[in-house]
């Protein structure tokens, strides 16, 4: 459990070391939160503020939030944040963020300039990723593949408690290939003739988010004679979310045939669908080249503050 502190308790301990106290956000398209951690575990505030849909007031939130932690609680401790897409060191720009007002711009140089230079930035799946590596549900596992299924997908890699980026920083960007054996898995054939191609904000077609995002879920329950718009809403037998779960073993079991992780940790909204993680890992088998079960496949032990305590991981304790 998280221990959440007031700053009375704090009143000696205003000189708290930044290796001591991190800051992590989670960047989201629709939220964004922001907790200020004492060690591994000991969360001292939290709190969460609607995200703006453009670069400027985005990058202004960030700050203001930042700042009021820093006068709360009289530090300038690290930041850690996870934002929806990569960060390009070479052109000093984000870029593949599905909140695309943020692409193309120069997202951790401004807020290192506003925030005195102590800003980390990673993808928010690899920040997902490395929390439940460390601490959650892949904790003392070698290879942890951790996946988001929410308003988009997106995963991560964590190898030996490290985050694998990759040259091009796409690391786990499985959401972005292209959905496996779409309309020519017997199993789901004459349900999948129905439903039309899609068009990702990429500029692909049929990309794996374009299906198994949030959004993707409750366009496939619409086409399918569906009428609830939360997929929260959408009943555990409908037809949806049966083909969601065959979509998602078939998209998971390509993950196992390259990287084969020891475990694969889902997290984000979509994620809680009731059975899911069982429908999905029974069916996983059917579409991998060797699939002996070795790999699990499990929710994610920190839920949705996941994203958020992995930022703050971005700064390691003592470093």
């Amino acid at each position: 459990m998280f221990r959440l502190a007031t700053p009375a308790q704090l009143a000696g301990d205003r000189a708290a070391s930044p290796v001591t106290l991190r800051i992590g956000i989670d960047l989201g398209g629709s939220k964004t939160e922001i907790v200020l951690l004492r060690g591994e575990r000991e969360v001292l505030f939290q709190g969460r503020v609607p995200t703006p849909k453009d670069y400027e007031n985005t990058l202004r939130v960030l700050v203001e939030q930042v700042r009021r932690v820093d006068r709360q609680w009289n530090a300038k401790p690290p930041v850690g944040i996870g934002a929806p897409g990569a960060w390009v060191a070479s052109r000093r720009q984000m870029k593949n963020c599905n909140s695309t007002w943020l692409n193309d711009r120069p997202l951790l140089d401004d807020l290192n300039r506003a925030l005195d230079g102590r800003v980390r930035l990673a993808n928010d799946a690899n920040c997902f990723a490395l929390s439940e590596a460390l601490t959650g549900a892949g904790r003392n596992m070698g290879v942890v593949f951790g996946v988001i299924l929410g308003t988009g997908v997106g995963g991560g890699i964590v190898v030996e408690g490290r985050l694998l980026e990759g040259a091009n920083a796409i690391g786990g960007e499985w959401g972005h290939t292209p959905l496996p054996y779409l309309r020519c898995d017997p199993a789901t054939l004459d349900i999948e003739a129905t439903l039309e191609d899609r068009q990702c904000y990429c500029g692909r077609l049929n990309c794996v988010e374009t299906f198994l995002s949030g959004p993707g879920l409750r366009q496939t329950h619409r086409a399918l004679g569906g009428t609830e718009d939360d997929a929260a809403e959408i009943p555990e037998g409908a037809p949806s979310v049966r083909l969601y779960a065959t979509m998602l073993a078939r998209a998971l079991a390509q993950i196992v045939n390259v990287l084969d992780p020891d475990i694969i940790v889902l997290g984000g909204g979509v994620s809680k669908l009731p059975s899911l993680v069982a429908r999905t890992a029974a069916e996983m088998p059917r579409y991998g080249f060797s699939h002996e079960g070795h790999t699990r496949l499990a929710c994610a032990e920190r839920g949705d503050a996941s994203g958020v305590f992995g930022a703050c991981n971005l700064w390691p304790l003592g470093g």
